[in-house]
């Protein structure tokens, strides 16, 4: 039997834990970055982001496939021995923490720049970790339980945008190609930051009640990524000239800005108050992820102690540490340096070196 059976996932809860990952933090700036580098013709940028993320995406799979009910922990250890194992898997679970602990940071510097300015950092922490922790404590099926309200709670704010769709000047598109080659693929550099999130399967697998469409449910979450990086990505691009998306640090706010509707004002105060629960999202599957790698290092059957551990940790930093906008740039630019070697290189690492593994214990045994 699987020693997870009692705590699997279906694969729409597998397919929204990794899309709600994806589609947290980085899509508020994402425009901004595009144009930056690519022009107007960032969206292509993106689907290219999401053909290399679904490749390595899919070489996820082929590797878990073959050792169905282990994590990347047990795997790491299975296939390099103890030591070497835990030692690289205890430098996954940092990438896993920094990763959530980045996403956390944002998330209240963005609350107190738009809604909550007079609000110390502290106060927002401890109101913020209390429910990621009454979540995360129950385990992945309950992470799972909670990636499907999200979808519920959140699924009317990107109709929302489509209010946002007047004074559009198509023409800002056109010539589509026309920065050239160079630059739409030094934007790909920007996608693949938001499309990070998808090495979680590492982690979902053995949780995954329907193994078989793994490989499926995985591309659905990356296709979806890439229809609400692109949909959002043009709207901005259409409604604000090229110029104007570089003078915004979060476009998408500034999108729901200039919404007007006659029954309610500042909306993207309501939008953001409902997106916490995305943001919510973002942090809560590393940090499963990485309080259930410290648990298994240490031989450990409750995650939770471990879990407490980090947030008690994340609440005493306000009172030492508070980041600003561009302290919070550099460490998401050094995350997504990290994010490129957990969630690209080591796939490939680890699928070459499997294959080796395998074929040399299979020639072993005859």
């Amino acid at each position: 039997m699987n020693k997870y059976s009692f705590n699997q996932i279906s694969l729409i809860q597998y397919i929204l834990i990794i899309f709600e990952t994806q589609v947290g933090i980085g899509i508020l700036s994402l425009p901004r970055d595009l144009v930056n580098t690519a022009g107007t013709d960032g969206w292509i940028s993106i689907v290219l982001g999401w053909m290399m993320s679904t490749l390595l995406s899919l070489v996820i799979i082929r590797i878990m496939a073959k050792n169905p009910e282990h994590t990347l922990f047990e795997l790491l250890s299975k296939y390099f021995g103890k030591w070497v194992g835990k030692g690289l898997a205890a430098v996954w679970i940092l990438l896993a923490v920094y990763a959530a602990s980045i996403v956390m940071f944002s998330t209240i510097h963005i609350i107190k720049i738009w809604i909550v300015q007079e609000v110390r950092n502290y106060i927002l922490m401890i109101l913020f970790v209390i429910p990621i922790y009454m979540i995360t404590k129950q385990g992945i099926r309950m992470i799972g339980l909670f990636a499907e309200l999200v979808c519920f709670v959140t699924l009317w704010i990107p109709f929302l945008l489509l209010f946002a769709l007047r004074d559009i000047q198509w023409m800002y598109l056109f010539p589509i190609g026309k920065e050239g080659v160079l630059p739409i693929l030094s934007g790909v550099k920007s996608t693949i930051f938001s499309f990070i999130g998808f090495e979680l399967t590492f982690i979902l697998y053995p949780f995954l009640k329907d193994k078989k469409s793994a490989s499926k449910g995985i591309v659905i979450a990356n296709s979806l990524t890439m229809m609400v990086y692109v949909a959002v990505t043009i709207e901005c691009f259409i409604r604000f000239s090229p110029k104007e998306v570089t003078d915004y640090v979060y476009p998408v706010l500034n999108l729901l800005k200039v919404i007007q509707l006659p029954f309610i004002e500042r909306l993207e105060i309501i939008c953001l108050s409902f997106y916490l629960f995305i943001l919510f999202m973002t942090m809560i599957p590393y940090l499963y992820a990485a309080a259930l790698g410290i648990t298994q290092l240490l031989g450990k059957q409750d995650h939770r102690y471990a879990l407490r551990v980090i947030l008690f940790v994340w609440v005493l930093i306000p009172f030492f540490f508070v980041p600003n906008s561009s302290q919070i740039t550099r460490m998401a630019n050094s995350w997504g340096l990290a994010g490129i070697c957990s969630a690209f290189i080591l796939p490939l690492v680890l699928w070459m070196y499997g294959w080796i593994f395998h074929f040399v214990r299979k020639e072993s045994k005859q």
